[in-house]
């Protein structure tokens, strides 16, 4: 007999009931397993299958327009940076992973290793439902301990989010700035050892791809190897039908909430936010959540009326 379930506005890995629906579910035995790693662990290891070529070029077209060690939304400037952002590997998995429709809205091209401090994506990039993001992590070479791999912590992703708030801080005083990043990182490094966690670095072949979770801590470890490259691409991607946002720059306590209007980087349209599937128009950057809330009513009356008739 089927065990309930409960269909929760929040990704299905993320579910009270996901065990439930995992084994109530049609999928092969290998698909579980992967999915089933993917929401204990925060991340999962995939093979993009994408020719060795696409790579090669991507690192010889690019090479000239780096000006520090990483280059944002480089889809702009060769059209193979989409075709990695658009995998139809990872595509597929991530709608498996969240039963929802991902699209890609940014890219980060590396040419070294970024030695970045351990973060979660999260604090820069968020939705409502929570947790409608995750990044994809592509390798363009071969890498190993010694030219600055990245570096996760399996399991970090069940940890409770924290916004700015949560660490004294107004992210909403200075949106669009980083003056308070610094501290940030510091609540995360002390986060992972007060709760115990185990860091692994991805050591990686060619052309292989790590998804990992929105709420995953990671970051990228200290280049060993002088002069080595670690040529490799990040894509962020959302999901359909919630609201983008970035805590870094909210106050959600207070309701002020910094909004994205994220581009779909595979079609080039803006994709709108919605709130439970009533679309919310609006610009980016800082707003009250009641200019939502009032939209929100606005909508829901003239939906009464017309049924009423």
């Amino acid at each position: 007999m089927s065990l309930p379930t409960y269909s929760m506005n929040l990704p299905w890995i993320d579910s009270p009931f996901f065990y439930q629906e995992l084994e109530q579910s049609t999928l092969d035995s290998t698909t579980k397993e992967q999915i089933k790693h993917y929401a204990e662990r925060g991340y999962l290891i995939l093979d993009t299958e994408l020719p060795e070529s696409t790579f090669d070029r991507i690192v010889e077209i690019l090479a000239p327009h780096y000006t520090s060690p990483r280059l944002q939304d480089a889809w702009n400037i060769t059209p193979l940076v989409k075709d990695i952002a658009g995998c139809p590997k990872v595509l597929d998995m991530l709608n498996i992973l969240y039963r929802r429709t991902p699209f890609p809205f940014q890219t980060l091209n590396f040419r070294v290793g970024s030695q970045q401090k351990t973060h979660s994506d999260a604090i820069h990039f968020h939705s409502v439902p929570e947790r409608f993001m995750c990044g994809v992590w592509v390798a363009l070479e071969d890498i190993d301990e010694t030219n600055g791999p990245l570096h996760y912590y399996p399991g970090s992703h069940k940890l409770p989010f924290y916004n700015m708030s949560d660490i004294s801080l107004s992210g909403s005083k200075a949106p669009g700035a980083y003056t308070q990043y610094l501290e940030y990182e510091n609540f995360v490094q002390k986060l992972m050892e007060a709760t115990g966690q185990k860091k692994e670095v991805f050591k990686v072949k060619k052309g292989q791809a790590l998804i990992w979770s929105a709420t995953l801590f990671h970051g990228g470890e200290p280049i060993l190897r002088e002069g080595s490259s670690r040529h490799s691409q990040v894509t962020h991607y959302f999901f359909s039908d919630c609201m983008y946002y970035s805590p870094l720059w909210s106050d959600m306590p207070v309701e002020k909430m910094f909004m994205r209007r994220p581009v779909n980087i595979l079609t080039g349209e803006i994709v709108e936010n919605k709130y439970l599937n009533e679309e919310i128009m609006g610009g980016t950057g800082l707003s009250p959540f009641t200019d939502y809330r009032q939209k929100i009513e606005t909508g829901l009356r003239k939906l009464k009326r017309s049924l009423a008739k």
